[in-house]
């Protein structure tokens, strides 16, 4: 995602909120009802989006492997990981624009005490299958709101934060708890914008590569795993992608969303250098109204910067931990310390969605 626009000022005044983009919502493809209605508490329920198969096969080339915990003929427990080298050393991290990871572990119904235990015993499973890495690290689901057996066995456990706006969530609820700065520029965007659905995947990934272009910067994600990747989730109605057009119907910004049972991910957006200075503001209120819709939780998708922050904070989400668990070898540990001290800035990794 190229970095997202900074909110206009204030305008003087205001209008009823007529709710914008809602016009433009007619033509989106809706979530299939088998993924917006399913609700049953299985291992599928529990995995996102990128924990499944073909999202990891895409997204590693094939390079991952799953540790997984069997009772019986029931699976309890999963956690997939990549598998990569770097030069002399086996790294595990997350792979391109996958979000999220750790353990996929079903709910038993349990109280609370007794589903803590099964959870710990169960992941402590999961740790043990891992191989010998020299670096591994994952970012959780939101939903895991514990890591401490990646801590019992040595990991070190981090906090990194999205914003979420909840399935119970009504459409004038959400409009309601923009900021007022926020509503404005989404205002004057709608004003000069439509937002539809974008014809192919081949019109987006074209848009975000010539941006790219226009900055004199590279795929950080890889142009060929970007493209499998959008393809692949396109195909499968397991996301869509949204742009705004000017009055001449030119594209002057596009997003790109992807879902799962539980919600939907605000994943990439690109926007040429003279878009309207709303035009991903636009795009994120269609987008999020298109999850209020089918009851899915909107995920802003985590911020790592002050700038990004503050842009995101505009739209009213409720703050959401995401846990990271990271184990370094003490060989690398020790190689990476003397590459920072002799290279200034190795290990400052450019992120291009936040």
């Amino acid at each position: 995602m190229i970095g997202p626009e900074q909110c206009e000022s204030p305008m003087t005044t205001l209008r009823a909120p007529a709710l914008p983009s809602q016009r433009a919502m007619r033509g989106v493809p809706a979530v299939p009802s088998t993924i917006a209605q399913a609700r049953v508490l299985d291992e599928c329920e529990a995995r996102s989006i990128f924990h499944e198969p073909w999202w990891l096969d895409i997204a590693t080339g094939g390079d991952w492997s799953m540790a997984k915990v069997v009772h019986g003929a029931q699976t309890i427990g999963e956690l997939p990981y990549y598998s990569t080298r770097k030069g002399m050393w086996r790294i595990s991290q997350l792979p391109p624009l996958t979000r999220t990871l750790g353990p996929v572990i079903p709910s038993k119904g349990l109280d609370a005490i007794h589903e803590q235990h099964h959870r710990l015993s169960v992941t402590q499973a999961l740790i043990e299958q891992l191989p010998h890495f020299d670096s591994f690290f994952q970012v959780f689901d939101p939903r895991i709101d514990d890591a401490l057996a990646f801590a019992l066995h040595g990991f070190t456990v981090t906090a990194r934060y999205t914003f979420q706006i909840g399935p119970d969530c009504t459409i004038p609820e959400a409009w309601a708890r923009l900021h007022s700065k926020t509503r404005n520029v989404v205002r004057g965007a709608d004003r000069k914008l439509t937002v539809a659905p974008i014809a192919t995947p081949r019109e987006f990934l074209q848009f975000y590569e010539a941006n790219l272009h226009e900055r004199s910067r590279t795929n950080a994600y890889g142009t060929v795993v970007m493209r499998q990747l959008v393809n692949g989730f396109v195909e499968r109605k397991a996301g869509h992608l949204l742009g705004a057009y000017g009055p001449d119907g030119k594209l002057a910004a596009a997003i790109g969303l992807v879902w799962d049972r539980h919600a939907m991910y605000y994943l990439l957006s690109s926007r040429t250098l003279g878009a309207h200075g709303g035009a991903i503001s636009l795009l994120i209120w269609t987008a999020m109204q298109h999850a209020i819709e089918r009851k899915l939780t909107f995920d802003f998708d985590g911020f790592s910067s002050p700038a990004t922050y503050s842009f995101l904070d505009g739209f009213g989400g409720v703050l959401k931990q995401r846990l990271g668990v990271e184990r370094l070898s003490t060989v690398y540990s020790v190689a990476r310390i003397l590459k920072r001290r002799i290279v200034p800035g190795a290990g400052v990794i450019f992120d291009p969605n936040l």
